[in-house]
């Protein structure tokens, strides 16, 4: 299994960790593997866009992560039932997103009468992938034709409440 990993350059360990989904493969070793290590405190959340942002709800109440961060990804069927004993959940949508109309308030509905801690928001000026800033190349191209691309307003203040989400639930005692 290829992987990669970053670790903090300030101030020792140990220190949470987060895995950040893009391909369905290696999710369950991953997370093992990053939570033994000796300088891990065994906490790790789990964050994943678009695909993986459905990844990381369906995983938050299976493979004991601390925290889970879903952007932009789908809902799944029973919601309400399929996320009962999740960790916390931070998403971010678009409002603007045609592929995932109401996701938002499917899934704050959901969490709530699962009873999990959650803050889920939508931006209404911002479409799909708005965390992600595709300037250049074919990517860069299909995101200003499809409509699929970076809003800095919405991204600046996501990347905020997922951090503090994050510090909130992977530091605590």
């Amino acid at each position: 299994m290829a992987d990669y990993l970053a670790e903090p350059t300030d101030g020792a360990g140990p220190h949470p960790g987060v895995i950040v989904l893009h391909e369905a493969y290696g999710l369950d070793a991953a997370r093992g593997r990053l939570a033994a290590r000796d300088d891990c405190t065994g906490k790790v959340g789990v964050i994943g866009f678009c695909m993986g942002g459905g990844f990381a709800l369906l995983c938050a109440p299976r493979l004991d992560f601390a925290a889970a961060a879903a952007n932009y990804g789908v809902v799944p069927r029973n919601a309400a039932e399929v996320l009962k004993g999740a960790c916390p959940v931070v998403a971010s949508y678009g409002g603007r997103d045609v592929a995932l109309k109401g996701a938002a308030g499917q899934l704050e509905t959901a969490l709530a009468e699962a009873g999990v801690e959650h803050d889920v928001k939508e931006y209404p000026d911002a479409s799909h992938s708005f965390l992600n800033q595709h300037t250049s190349g074919v990517s860069g191209a299909l995101a200003r034709i499809s409509g699929m691309n970076y809003h800095g307003p919405s991204a600046v203040d996501a990347w905020r409440r997922i951090d503090a989400f994050f510090d909130e639930h992977l530091t605590a005692a």
